[in-house]
């Protein structure tokens, strides 16, 4: 199942869940620990592998497709019902989509931001931003006159595409009387937000009762040194002010997280506790990259091995039948390492694809500092493990000799398999 990055109610993301919705694709959005945490997993460099801006929404499919930007995944999830039917259709969808980019969420940002405290109050931008939102209303209201969906007779990708860009406009500032001037506008919006596709992503969504306000008395005003009188706040003032311009824009961010994360205490290290062990990890993995696997960096990892120290572990995939086309079992292999890149330090894993094209299977041996499946030290590490059946190895039982003799070296009977080896990965 594809995977959609992601914070808690982020309406960029919404368009794709509500297009995968219409679509029947399946998604599985990560939106909270520990499958995502936003200020951290997105700085993370496997995730900057693939998407190397660090912003949300991100799509990563099953095979290892990804996307960034959340149109793009919005038109990848569609079906051709969404996109248009017609060349004609398309391209009026492509209008509407870019004209909710361009038209609708600059001033829709200018206005609704500074009432949810994520951006500075501007009194002549916010007044500029709801002249600018009228005219988008306007022509909305125009063109929905005669009827019911933005393009054709359907709900499209133009209508999911706006509906959300204006979502916290209706939700936070149009009140009653803002918003009676366009009442095709409204019918629109509330038409497609009770959707049976929309509420499944949206829930109830409540038009605002009363526009929200700019609190400029406990937001915008710096306060005053206790010494030197008014003119001597001036600087200050300005200061602050000039800070404030400088903070970035939070339309792809999640508001102020940067505040939340730095609140948070940072996590412990899941093997600080443990003993220092005589088993050299990094010294083993430059033997295992640099020499013969079967000469020097086997006999290498027995002879300085420590076996109160570190535990082996033999993972086995549970669902072979899902396996199809070999790249995109290899894909499976490789998007576990990317999800595990805090873990590279404390273990080693040889990870094999056997089998062919809708007949293969899925297993490894992992090194772990400690006892313990190191998966269930952290809740980062949870995302992919649950997929496999573990089995602690004996380190010093001869079955485990053969099995990491063959799993090291990529050859050899695996006879507890019962398939021709295909490929592997290396988790170093």
């Amino acid at each position: 199942m594809a995977t959609l990055y992601t914070y808690p109610e982020n309406w960029r993301a919404f368009k794709a869940q509500i297009a995968a919705q219409y679509s029947g694709a399946r998604l599985k959005v990560a939106s909270s620990s520990p499958a995502f945490t936003f200020g951290q997993t997105n700085r993370t460099p496997a995730f900057l592998n693939n998407f190397p801006l660090g912003k949300v929404p991100a799509y990563q499919g099953d095979d290892g497709f990804c996307l960034f930007e959340s149109n793009a995944i919005a038109h990848y999830l569609s079906n051709d019902a969404l996109r248009g039917a017609t060349p004609q259709a398309a391209a009026q969808v492509l209008q509407w989509v870019s004209f909710a980019d361009s038209e609708i969420i600059p001033p829709a940002s200018a206005w609704v931001f500074p009432t949810l405290g994520i951006m500075q109050f501007n009194k002549q931008a916010t007044e500029q931003a709801k002249e600018d939102v009228k005219r988008v209303l306007a022509v909305l209201n125009q063109h929905l006159n005669t009827r019911t969906f933005l393009v054709g007779e359907r709900v499209s990708l133009a209508d999911i595409t706006v509906a959300c860009s204006m979502l916290w406009l209706y939700k936070q500032v149009l009140e009653p009387s803002f918003r009676q001037s366009y009442p095709n506008a409204t019918r629109w919006f509330t038409t497609c937000v009770n959707q049976p596709q929309f509420k499944a992503v949206l829930g109830e969504v409540k038009l605002c009762e009363k526009m929200a306000q700019f609190d400029g008395d406990q937001k915008d005003t710096p306060p005053k040194k206790e010494k030197g009188g008014k003119e001597a706040a001036k600087p200050q003032e300005k200061k602050e002010k000039k800070k404030e311009e400088k903070k970035p824009a939070p339309e792809e961010e999640m508001d102020d997280c940067d505040a939340a994360l730095a609140a948070e205490p940072k996590a412990k290290d899941p093997f600080a506790h443990l003993p220092k062990s005589s088993f050299v990890m990094d010294e083993f993995k430059r033997k295992y990259s640099n020499e013969d696997t079967m000469t020097v960096a086997i006999p290498h990892f027995w002879e300085h091995f420590d076996h109160e120290g570190y535990s082996i572990w033999y993972g086995q995939y549970k669902f072979p039948e899902e396996l199809t086309l070999t790249f995109k079992s290899c894909n499976l292999i490789t998007g576990m390492f990317q999800r595990l890149d805090k873990l590279r330090k404390n273990a080693f894993a040889s990870v094999i694809l056997f089998g062919t094209n809708n007949d293969s299977s899925i297993s490894g041996i992992w090194i772990f500092r400690g006892q313990d499946l190191a998966f269930t030290l952290s809740q980062d590490w949870q995302i992919d493990y649950e997929s496999y059946d573990w089995r602690k190895l004996d380190s010093k039982s001869e079955e485990c000799k053969t099995m990491v003799k063959e799993y090291f070296a990529w050859e050899g009977d695996f006879k507890h398999v019962g398939k021709a080896f295909n490929q592997g990965k290396i988790f170093k």
